[in-house]
């Protein structure tokens, strides 16, 4: 087989463009691109140092959390627990009709009102009460007295006091005591829908 002259010369581009492209493959790159390292040996003794302080902190920073956590779960166990918000209002009515009854002498609730359940908070809800009763300076302090002694976390909310109108001194009077609940009580606001 006879190679032409045309083919030839081709062979010999060929060959010139290969020894080109092998040799801008594998010629060793120059020292223009030094990399320097990226911190100094000083530096990283004092990272070592910061992150050797943060590890020294973790046993505290784990104790304080753990104080923290049983702290909350001890008050959160005077939280009203119910499965719906009516149910804890209905608990917190029974609270308070318990604690009418144990003045001396008992005072009888008129009426009562539920209030509107709300947020309290991002993590908790709260219910309220509001009940209307007649009696004595005296009772009103020693209910109020009471209410802030339970264990649930109850307080007094709005307290209405009327004029006394009688020999006794009997007075009107609206109390409205709120309690704390599990934020999943509380009904979930809607936007407009269109």
């Amino acid at each position: 087989m006879t190679i032409s002259e045309r083919d030839r010369r081709a062979l010999k581009w060929l060959g010139a463009a290969a020894a080109a492209a092998l040799a801008v493959f594998f010629w060793p790159q120059g020292g223009g691109n030094v990399v320097k390292p990226s911190e100094t040996p000083q530096m990283a003794e004092k990272r070592l140092g910061r992150m050797r302080q943060a590890a020294m902190q973790v046993p505290a920073r784990q104790a304080a959390f753990k104080k923290a956590s049983d702290e909350l779960a001890m008050r959160e166990k005077g939280m009203i627990q119910a499965d719906t918000a009516a149910q804890a209002q209905a608990q917190l009515l029974q609270i308070l009709r318990r604690l009418t009854r144990a003045q001396a002498p008992p005072v009888e609730i008129r009426s009562t009102e539920l209030g509107q359940p709300r947020p309290h908070g991002e993590d908790y809800g709260e219910v309220s009460v509001s009940i209307s009763l007649d009696c004595r300076v005296e009772q009103l302090i020693n209910l109020l007295s009471d209410i802030s002694a339970q264990p649930e976390l109850i307080a007094t909310n709005d307290l209405r006091i009327g004029g006394a109108s009688d020999k006794e001194k009997v007075i009107p009077i609206r109390l409205t005591v709120s309690g704390i609940v599990s934020r999943k009580l509380i009904p979930q606001k809607k936007g407009l829908e269109f």
